[in-house]
């Protein structure tokens, strides 16, 4: 299974912040969209110059304290951003993110962000996978 089947079940709507944002005004997208995650980008959508998570966010604040919050978000982004292609399988991609620690993968095409990722999509995938196998084994048995 690639990934491209996840995106096409959950939809490619990707949530960006502004390098030059606030972590306060993160941290109001993160609590509007309900998400963990937001990719930063420096022209609306189109590159990923970053990821920053609620991890991120925390380490900082613990290190920095509450001045941190009116820092920019490019302090305290991931600048060295794991991403994946559509064609990429989801086996392979959940392998990565136990790996690397990692929650949220960008999807890139071409250079352009395209969707997002999230390791909880992959088990809603993969459960959905699995039910589906389950009911086909029942049937299968009944008949």
């Amino acid at each position: 299974m690639r990934i491209s089947e996840v995106i096409r079940r959950k939809g490619a709507a990707v949530v960006t912040v502004p390098p030059q944002a606030t972590v306060a005004d993160l941290l109001a997208v993160l609590d509007d969209r309900n998400i963990g995650a937001v990719v930063v980008s420096e022209d609306e959508g189109a590159s990923v110059a970053g990821i920053v998570t609620e991890r991120d966010v925390v380490r900082h604040l613990h290190a920095r304290g509450a001045g941190v919050l009116e820092a920019a978000v490019a302090e305290v982004m991931t600048v060295h951003v794991h991403t994946c292609v559509p064609e990429d399988e989801l086996e392979v991609l959940a392998r990565t993110m136990t790996e690397h620690r990692i929650r949220h993968l960008p999807v890139v095409v071409d250079g352009k962000l395209e969707a997002i990722v999230s390791i909880g999509d992959i088990v809603k995938h993969r459960l959905d996978e699995l039910q589906s196998e389950r009911d086909s084994l029942v049937d299968y048995v009944s008949h």
